[in-house]
């Protein structure tokens, strides 16, 4: 459908081309996926950028509804755009697009009540989207998408005028012959016969500018060589996606959260987790930042996010077997037979989930993941089987409907009906993946379903439940969903629920402490089962922000 062009960059043309972007992103994204191959061959590149602008775009959009009468400012609009593609950045590239946004914003944004600004102010906020992007990057490499946006800057910086088409299609051009250049600066890309997979994003990205403000469709990126993804029977989603081999291997997992930190807790942050992996990039600003990093030790990747500030949204994935960084010879990238995909509530059971294999999706109070979210885990879970655990009642039609999505692109699922995290921990506990799929499935399935849960959380506000009226402020005992304990101590709450559990048997409870639990209660808890059960065993997790007080499970 044609656009109206746009004479200047106002808060209008800011919508219009996060509308535009995202579908040329849509369009692209398969292909985008398949020459996904450095610095980790785990194709979703175009997803995760498809994603990040997906949030961004609906940021722009909730300003836009936000007004009754009348439309955003400039500043207003380019500023939610920002914010939204901070908090929604996926991977590498997402969160290098989101700083490149960023950057943008702040030259636009400089002037609040400015309604609009011409190919002068446009051009300023390319040159400081890409200059602040590597900035961002703690060791910034050329053929990237690095590359390709320093060429749009410079491009749009020779060109002439104040005309906003003319200096966005300057910045498309130079983006564009950047783009095709990327094989020969990168030796990753050059051995796979691709161009680099986040520079072909921000292209289309440009592209979608250049439309906002021409009302013509940019064209196909010329050059852009791409590998076709044939699929196999044992790999219909494209096994032969190609990693360089490193020897040794590279980091095992990627690590992103969302950061509430000031400047010097972030910039002690960078040093630490340079020395514990690679693929570092940090962005953001004003105390609210966006951290990716690949590393080997999930666990301390997140600890140091806590001592830096308050990490949350983190997300921990699991590379499978032939993720590789690209050092080497180029080889096979073959999927792993089988992976865990879970929700998990809270920080401290992301790096537990994530240390003993599984790719996880942290799930927020009040923050439940979208199907596409779970789907995208089960990608880059990248995987022929996959075991999916909601450990949520109300996730289950989400899980479900993930499920469909990902066998209708090959991989096999089978969804475990997990109502809790702790039933996914008994899960985790028994899965095997060397046993024949059906097998692990009962297993695991058998696991959960010997498990029973609770939970002691703080009510928000008066109301009606199963044992009584509770008032905001009580806490509350939960035994498999439902409130049983009503009471005004958490540690006599919760060992009135942990005793009638285990009035019922059990011979291994399981605690979970959230960040607000009292300091004692896990000591108290672990003598009165130690006291007054006999050979029953205890173990305790942390699990950070998770929004109950205390998981409880009973198997």
């Amino acid at each position: 459908m044609a656009q109206v062009p746009q004479t200047f960059f106002d808060a209008l043309a800011v919508r219009t081309w996060c509308g535009l972007a995202l579908e040329s992103l849509g369009r692209a994204r398969e292909e985008i996926d398949a020459i996904n191959v450095y610095p980790v061959a785990d194709g979703d590149t175009g997803t995760n950028l498809y994603l990040t602008v997906e949030s961004a775009a609906a940021a722009v959009e909730a300003v836009f509804t936000a007004y009754d009468v009348g439309k955003p400012t400039l500043a207003d609009a380019v500023r939610a755009m920002a914010h939204g593609a901070l908090i929604g950045a996926r991977g590498n590239s997402g969160t290098i697009l989101a700083q490149l946004l960023r950057g943008m914003a702040q030259v636009l944004a400089a002037e609040r009540e400015t309604a609009h600004t011409d190919g002068t102010g446009l051009r300023l906020a390319l040159r400081t989207a890409a200059d602040s992007a590597r900035q961002a990057v703690a060791h910034p490499v050329e053929g990237t998408v690095l590359t390709v946006a320093s060429a749009a800057a410079d491009a749009a910086g020779a060109a002439t005028g104040d005309d906003c088409g003319a200096i966005a299609r300057a910045a498309f051009d130079g983006a564009r012959a950047a783009l095709a250049a990327t094989p020969g600066q990168l030796a990753a890309l050059e051995r796979a016969g691709v161009v680099d997979a986040g520079g072909r994003g921000l292209v289309a990205v440009l592209g979608a500018l250049v439309e906002t403000f021409t009302g013509e469709a940019a064209p196909v990126v010329a050059g852009a060589a791409t590998r076709a993804r044939a699929g196999t029977e044992d790999d219909p989603a494209g096994a032969e996606d190609c990693a360089d081999d490193p020897g040794e291997g590279g980091p095992a997992f990627e690590v992103i959260y969302l950061l509430e930190a000031d400047d010097a807790a972030v910039a002690r942050l960078r040093d630490r987790l340079d020395a514990l992996g690679d693929s570092l990039v940090v962005v953001g600003g004003d105390g609210l930042w966006n951290v990716h990093v690949h590393v080997d030790d999930a666990g301390a990747a997140v600890e140091a996010g806590v001592e830096a500030g308050r990490p949350y949204r983190i997300r921990i994935t699991h590379f499978g077997a032939g993720d590789a960084h690209s050092t080497g010879e180029r080889t096979p990238r073959e999927r792993v037979q089988r992976a865990v995909v879970a929700v998990v509530p809270g920080e401290g059971l992301a790096g537990l989930y994530g240390e003993a294999g599984a790719t996880t999706v942290l799930a927020r109070p009040g923050e439940p993941p979208a199907s596409g979210e779970l789907v995208q885990a089960v990608r880059r879970a990248h995987a022929r089987e996959v075991v999916l655990l909601p450990n949520d009642a109300d996730l289950r039609h989400t899980a479900a409907a993930a499920a469909e999505q990902a066998r209708a692109e090959g991989i096999r699922v089978a969804l475990i009906p997990t109502r809790s995290a702790v039933q996914g921990i008994a899960a985790l506990a028994v899965h095997e993946p060397e046993r024949r799929f059906d097998e692990d499935v009962v297993s695991m399935t058998s696991a959960a379903g010997a498990t029973r849960h609770a939970e002691v959380a703080v009510a928000e506000h008066r109301s009606w439940t199963s044992a009584g009226i509770c008032q905001a402020g009580d806490v509350l005992g939960l035994i498999d969903g439902d409130v049983a304990v009503i009471g005004a101590d958490v540690t006599a709450v919760a060992e009135t629920v942990l005793d009638r559990m285990l009035a019922a048997g059990g011979e291994l409870v399981t605690l979970v402490l959230g960040d607000d639990a009292p300091e004692t209660i896990a000591g108290h808890l672990e003598t009165r089962v130690r006291e007054t059960y006999l050979a029953v065993d205890t173990v305790m997790y942390r699990g950070g922000r998770q929004g109950a007080l205390l998981l409880i499970g009973v198997e």
